[in-house]
C-alpha cells in the first residue's frame, strides 16, 4: 500500500500546471457543498416552524436563506465542475507530454513494451488518471471540510446528535472506504494489466490475421482472446462488487446514523432540551452530508486501479535510457558530412553482440552499400547510426570539414537532425499525404510537398488522387501499393534535407522490376549527399557502386559465441 502511495503522490506532482485550478475548485465544491447542507437545515426549520402558524415576517429570512442556497448550490456546483475538469485535462496533458517525450527517447532504442501494452499505457492508464484528482481528490478535500462544519453545528443543537453523525460519518468514510479497497483492490490492480494484455494479443491478431486464417490457427488465437477477456471481466466483476459493498456500508451508515439521531433527538425534546423545530433541523441536515461522503467508497475502490495505472507509467518514466546524453554535448561539425565507423561492435540492448569490430568510412557525398544476409545486423548497425542504441564498442564519427566529432558526444536530436533514416516499414500515419510528409519537415510549404514527390517520381501518382495533398493514405498507407509507400517515405528524407542518409532495405517485399526502379531513382534522387544503403540485394546495385560485405562479420560473430559457449576453439 505505501508504494502505492508513493507511485499516486509522484503522479500528482507530475500534474503542476491544474494545482491551482484544482485548489479554487476544493473551494467551490465546499461552497456547494455547504450550501447543500445549510438548503437542508433551513428548509427543515422553515418547514416546521410554518407548521406552527406564526407571522409570515418570522419566515422570510429563511425563505430567502432557501432561495439563495438553491440558486447557490447549482452556481457553484456548475463553476466547480467547470474548473475541476479544466484541471483535469490541464494535469492530463502534463502526463501525455511527459510520457510521449519519454517514449520518444526511448523508441525504437527499447523493445521492453510491446505497441499494444504502450497503447494501453499511454490512453488507457495515462486518461484514467484523470479519476484521481476529479473523483478521488476533490471529494475528499470537500468532504474533510463540510464534513467538519456539519459536525459542529451538530454538536452546537444536540452534542449527543453530533456524536451519532460523528460515529455514522466515521463508519462512512474510513470504514466502508476500508473496505472498498479490500475487496476490490487484488481485482482493481490486475484490471490495468490485463487491459495491456488484452490490447498488445488483439494487436497482434489483427496485424496477423490473414497468417492465422491460412495456417488454420486463428480459432486458437481468438480462444486465447477470449480467455484474456475473460479474466479481464472477472477482474472488473470483483472491482464493482467490491465498490457496491463499500456504498452499501455507507448506505446503512446514513440509515442508522438517521434512526440513532431521531431517537436521541426524541428524548432531547421529551426532555425539553431541544424544540421540535430544532429536532427536524437536526434529523434531515445529516442526509445531506452523508449524500456528499457516500461518494468517498466508490472514490476509494478506484485507489488500487489507479495505482496500478501508476505504476505502469511510471515505469515508461523510468525505463533507462538507451542512450546516454552528452555533458556538455558538442555541435555538429559544419559543412557536408562524411562517417567514419571504427572497430564497432553493436547489438540490441540486452540481446547478443551481433556484429564485431566493423571498420569503414564514408566520405562526403560519396554512396556506400552495407551487404549482407538477413539477421547480420544491418538494422541494428542503421540503429547505431542515429544514436538510438548505444556501441558495445568501439566509435561512430560525423566527419565535416574542419574537424571530426564522436557522435557519442553529440546530442541525440543532433545527430537526427543531419543523420536520415529511411526505415524498410517507415511507418504511414492513417492522415493526408501533407501530413505524412511534414513529419520531416513541419514548415515546408506546398511547393516544397511537391517538388519532394516529383523527385521520387510520385507527381503522377499524386495527380490521380482525389484530393491531391490532402488525400488520405489509410492506416499504414494501405492505399497504397508496395512501392508506393517506400517512395513516400523516401520523399521524407529528401524534405528533411538530412546531409547523410541510411536508407534500411528500401526494396523489401517488391518485385524485382519495381525494386530495381525504386533503387535506381534513390540514388539519383540522393546525389550529391553522404548515403548509406543496408540491404541483401546485391544485385540491384549499379555495378560502380562501392559495396562493403559485412558477411564475413556474421561468420567471426558466430564463431566467437561458439568459442564463448565452450564449443569450439
Amino acid at each position: 500500500m505505501r508504494a502505492a502511495m508513493r507511485s499516486l503522490r509522484r503522479i500528482i506532482r507530475l500534474g503542476r500546471s491544474g494545482r491551482a485550478r484544482l485548489l479554487g475548485a476544493v473551494a467551490l465544491g465546499v461552497l456547494a457543498a455547504g450550501a447543500a447542507v445549510v438548503l437542508a437545515g433551513t428548509s427543515a426549520w422553515l418547514i416546521a416552524r410554518a407548521a406552527e402558524h406564526p407571522p409570515v415576517l418570522h419566515l422570510m429570512v429563511a425563505i430567502v436563506a432557501v432561495r439563495a442556497a438553491g440558486i447557490g448550490r447549482g452556481v457553484f456546483r456548475y463553476s466547480e465542475r467547470l474548473l475541476s475538469h479544466d484541471a483535469s485535462f490541464r494535469v492530463l496533458t502534463d502526463l501525455r507530454v511527459a510520457v510521449v517525450t519519454r517514449v520518444e527517447r526511448l523508441l525504437p532504442g527499447t523493445r521492453a513494451l510491446g505497441n499494444g501494452d504502450l497503447l494501453t499505457r499511454f490512453v488507457g492508464d495515462v486518461d484514467g488518471l484523470a479519476d484521481l484528482w476529479v473523483r478521488v481528490l476533490l471529494p475528499a478535500a470537500v468532504t474533510a471540510v463540510v464534513g467538519a462544519g456539519a459536525l459542529a453545528m451538530m454538536v452546537a443543537m444536540l452534542p449527543a446528535a453530533g456524536v451519532v453523525l460523528a460515529v455514522s460519518l466515521t463508519v462512512a468514510s474510513i470504514v466502508a472506504p476500508a473496505l472498498s479497497i479490500r475487496s476490490s483492490g487484488r481485482a482493481a490492480a490486475g484490471v490495468a494489466p490485463a487491459r495491456g494484455a488484452y490490447q498488445q494479443r488483439l494487436l497482434t491478431v489483427l496485424d496477423g490475421a490473414a497468417e492465422l486464417t491460412v495456417c488454420g490457427a486463428a480459432d486458437a488465437a481468438l480462444d486465447e482472446l477470449d480467455r484474456i477477456d475473460d479474466d479481464l471481466r472477472s477482474a472488473e466483476s470483483r472491482m464493482a462488487w467490491g465498490t457496491g459493498l463499500g456504498t452499501a456500508v455507507a448506505v446503512l451508515a446514513a440509515g442508522g446514523g438517521l434512526i440513532a439521531t431521531m431517537w436521541v433527538g426524541a428524548h432531547a425534546v421529551a426532555a425539553g432540551q431541544l424544540s421540535g423545530v430544532t429536532l427536524a433541523v437536526v434529523v434531515l441536515l445529516p442526509l445531506s452530508v452523508h449524500e456528499l461522503v457516500g461518494l468517498l467508497a466508490p472514490a476509494a475502490a478506484l485507489l488500487p486501479a489507479l495505482a496500478a495505472s501508476s505504476r505502469r507509467v511510471l515505469e515508461v518514466l523510468d525505463t533507462a535510457d538507451t542512450v546516454a546524453e552528452p555533458v556538455p554535448a558538442v555541435e555538429v561539425p559544419r559543412g557536408e558530412l562524411g562517417l567514419r565507423v571504427t572497430e564497432l561492435s553493436l547489438g540490441w540492448p540486452g540481446a547478443p553482440t551481433v556484429l564485431h569490430d566493423l571498420t569503414f568510412d564514408v566520405a562526403a557525398g560519396e554512396q556506400l552499400a552495407i551487404v549482407g544476409p538477413s539477421g547480420v545486423g544491418k538494422s541494428t548497425l542503421a540503429a547505431t547510426l542515429m544514436r538510438f542504441i548505444e556501441p558495445v564498442a568501439g566509435t561512430v564519427e560525423l566527419v565535416g570539414r574542419d574537424r571530426a566529432v564522436d557522435a557519442a558526444r553529440v546530442a541525440g536530436d543532433d545527430v537526427r537532425s543531419v543523420v536520415g533514416w529511411c526505415a524498410q516499414d517507415a511507418h504511414l500515419f492513417d492522415s493526408t499525404v501533407a501530413a505524412n510528409l511534414r513529419i520531416a519537415r513541419p514548415s515546408a510549404g506546398d511547393d516544397e510537398l511537391l517538388a519532394a514527390l516529383s523527385a521520387v517520381q510520385l507527381d503522377e501518382w499524386l495527380a490521380r488522387l482525389p484530393h491531391g495533398l490532402d488525400s488520405m493514405v489509410g492506416e499504414h498507407g494501405q492505399s497504397l501499393s508496395g512501392g508506393e509507400r517506400q517512395r513516400l517515405a523516401l520523399a521524407r528524407i529528401v524534405l528533411s534535407g538530412a546531409e547523410v542518409v541510411v536508407v534500411d532495405e528500401p526494396t523489401e517485399h517488391l518485385d524485382d522490376h519495381i525494386a530495381l526502379a525504386l533503387m535506381n531513382d534513390l540514388l539519383t534522387v540522393l546525389a550529391g549527399r553522404t548515403v548509406l544503403v543496408i540491404t541483401h540485394r546485391r544485385d540491384l546495385l549499379p555495378p560502380a557502386m562501392r559495396v562493403l560485405d559485412i558477411s564475413a562479420r556474421m561468420a567471426e560473430t558466430a564463431r566467437a559465441s561458439r568459442v564463448r559457449s565452450g564449443d569450439g576453439a
